[in-house]
C-alpha cells in the first residue's frame, strides 16, 4: 500500500491519513469499519461505499434490519486478477494485470464495462463495479453489476499489438463469463476494434456465437 492514502473516521495528519465524518446511521458505520479494516489501502473503493452509505443511513436507520443486507453488498461476490503475457512488434515479452470484479448477481448476470488504461487496480474496478450495482438495479431491467479491465495502454499501440493483448486477456476472461454468468461491455480504451477482438477469441475458443459482450458492431450481432 506504499504511496497510498489511507482512510480513517477520526481526524489524523499522522501518515496522510484523511479523515471521512462519522456516519449518522450506527448500522452504517458498523458495515464501513468493517470494510474499512479489510480495505483501506484502496482509497476509491472505501470512498465510494462511504459515500453511498452516508446516502442510505437514514433508511438504514429506521429499519436496522438491512444492516446484513448492506454489508453484503459493499463485498465482491468474487474477483479475478490474472496475468495478461503478450508479445509487442519488437518481440519483446511484455506482462499486463488483468481484473474482473463480478460485485453482485442478487437480481442476473454481471453487467458492466471493460477499461484498458494504466490507472486499473482493484480498488478502482471495485469501486466502478459497486456503483454499478445501483445504477443497474435502477434502471429496473434484471441486471447484477460488474467492471472489469487491464493496465494496459491502447493509447500507441499498432492494431497488431492490441489484438495480441486482447486475444491473451480474452484467453483468461473467458473462463469466468457468459451470457447467462456475466456479460462486459466497453469502458475507456475498450472501443468498438477491441470488443471485436475480444469478442472473436472468445468465439474461437468456445466455439460458440452468443450475447457474451455488448458493443459489438451491427455485421456481428450488434445493435
Amino acid at each position: 500500500a506504499a504511496g497510498r492514502r489511507l482512510f480513517s473516521t477520526t481526524p489524523s495528519a499522522a501518515n496522510g491519513v484523511e479523515a471521512l465524518k462519522p456516519l449518522s446511521s450506527p448500522a452504517c458505520q458498523r458495515v464501513f469499519d468493517a470494510v474499512l479494516r479489510r480495505d483501506g489501502a484502496q482509497p476509491e473503493f472505501v470512498q465510494a461505499v462511504h459515500e453511498v452509505l452516508d446516502s442510505i443511513a437514514p433508511v438504514v436507520e429506521q429499519r436496522p434490519q438491512l444492516e446484513p443486507l448492506v454489508s453484503a453488498l459493499c463485498e465482491p461476490e468474487r474477483v479475478v486478477h490474472f496475468r495478461v503475457p503478450w508479445v509487442d512488434d519488437k518481440g519483446a515479452r511484455t506482462i499486463n494485470r488483468g481484473f474482473r470484479v463480478q460485485m453482485n448477481s442478487a437480481i442476473g448476470p454481471y453487467k458492466g464495462g471493460l477499461r484498458f488504461h494504466p490507472s486499473v487496480d482493484v480498488s478502482v474496478l471495485k469501486f466502478l463495479a459497486f456503483e454499478q450495482v445501483l445504477k443497474n438495479a435502477l434502471t429496473t431491467l434484471p441486471l447484477g453489476g460488474g467492471k472489469g479491465g487491464a493496465d494496459f495502454d491502447p493509447k500507441g499501440k499498432s492494431d497488431g499489438e492490441v489484438m495480441r493483448f486482447c486475444q491473451s486477456f480474452m484467453t483468461e476472461l473467458c473462463r469466468h463469463i457468459g451470457s447467462f454468468t456475466d456479460v462486459p461491455a466497453g469502458d475507456i480504451g475498450v472501443g468498438a476494434r477491441e470488443i471485436g477482438l475480444l469478442f472473436g477469441q472468445y468465439k474461437r475458443i468456445r466455439n460458440e456465437f452468443s450475447g457474451v459482450l455488448t458493443g459489438k458492431a451491427m455485421s456481428f450481432g450488434g445493435s
